[in-house]
C-alpha cells in the first residue's frame, strides 16, 4: 500500500503551514506521513493473520513502512525482504494477493533440479505430519528439512558436502541415543527410518501403490510407511488478501489529515 500526500481537511492551518520554510514544511509533511505509515502497519499484519491459517512470524512481521522524506512524499507499506536465508515474503504473498500460482520454494528447487520432484508439481505436508517434521504452522521444520534434503542428495554443487555420507545415512537407519528413562540394561532411542520416493501412477514400480511424495518405511523391516512430503499438482490460487480491508479499517486519508495538524502545530510551536 502506498500513501500520498493530500492537502485537504486543514482549515485555518493553512496559513501557519504558509509561514514554515520549505525545508520545515517538507519535515511535517514526512513526519506526518510516517506516522501514517506506521498507524497502517499493524492493520496489514492483521489481515495477514484473518486470510491465512497460522502464518508464521516471518509473514506477519515482513510489512516494512518504507518512509517518506522532505524530497520524496510518498510512503509505502508493503512486505519487504530483510535478508538472511528466509524467502523473499513478496513471492509469498503475491500469489495470495493477485491470484495465480506461487513460486517454487528453494527446497523444491533443490528437488527438481536433482529430479525428484517432477515438472508440474510442488510439496505439501500431508494431514498428518510426519512426527517431528513441522513447526505447527504448516511448515517444515528448518533441521528436519535440511536432513531430508541431504539425505536425498540433493544439495547443489555449493552445498554438495551438506549431503549425507552413506555412514550418516546408516545411522538415520539405525535411530540415535536420546536422553531420558531406559530399562536397565537399555537404551533409549528414537525411530530410525528410510526415507523413499514413490511416484505413485506416475510411474509403474514397487511403490506406485502409494500416492507421490517423499515417504518414511520405519519398524521391524520397514513395515510402518508414512508420508513426510506429498508431491501435488502446482495449484491455481485463488486471491485471498484484499488491501481494501486494510484501508477500510486503518482509513489512512483522515488519519494523514489528523497527524498534519499535529505536526504543523508542533512546527510552529517549536
Amino acid at each position: 500500500m502506498k500513501i500520498g500526500l493530500k492537502l485537504d481537511g486543514l482549515g485555518g492551518l493553512r496559513q501557519a503551514l504558509s509561514g514554515l520554510t520549505s525545508a520545515r514544511a517538507g519535515r511535517v509533511y514526512a513526519d506526518a506521513m510516517n506516522d501514517t505509515g506506521f498507524h497502517v502497519r499493524p492493520h496489514m499484519q492483521q489481515e495477514y493473520r484473518d486470510s491465512f491459517d497460522r502464518p508464521t512470524e516471518y509473514i506477519i512481521r515482513s510489512p516494512r513502512v518504507q518512509k517518506a522524506t522532505p524530497q520524496r512524499l510518498m510512503v509505502a507499506i508493503e512486505p519487504t525482504y530483510m535478508g538472511g536465508k528466509g524467502i523473499d515474503p513478496q513471492q509469498i504473498l503475491q500469489a495470495q494477493e493477485h491470484g495465480g500460482t506461487r513460486r517454487d520454494k528453494r527446497s523444491e528447487v533443490a528437488l527438481r533440479r536433482v529430479g525428484i520432484l517432477p515438472a508440474g508439481f510442488q510439496t505439501s505436508i500431508p494431514a498428518t505430519p510426519f512426527p517431528g517434521s513441522d513447526d505447527g504452522r504448516g511448515n517444515l521444520r528448518g533441521p528436519f528439512l535440511v536432513q531430508l534434503i541431504s539425505y536425498l542428495q540433493a544439495f547443489g554443487e555449493q552445498g554438495y558436502k551438506a549431503n549425507m555420507t552413506e555412514r550418516r545415512k546408516a545411522a538415520v537407519h539405525r535411530g540415535k541415543q536420546i536422553a531420558g528413562p531406559v530399562q536397565p540394561g537399555r537404551k533409549r532411542m528414537t525411530d530410525g527410518r528410510r526415507y523413499f520416493v514413490s511416484y505413485g501412477r506416475l510411474r509403474a514400480d514397487r511403490t506406485s501403490h502409494l500416492p507421490p511424495g517423499i515417504w518414511a518405511a520405519m519398524g521391524t523391516h520397514g513395515v510402518d510407511v508414512r508420508p513426510v512430503l506429498m508431491f501435488v499438482a502446482i495449484g491455481d490460487y485463488r486471491p485471498r488478501l484484499n488491501m481494501s480491508n486494510v484501508e477500510r479499517r486503518a482509513a489512512p486519508e483522515p488519519h494523514l489529515q489528523k497527524r498534519l495538524r499535529y505536526r504543523i502545530r508542533q512546527a510552529v510551536g517549536a
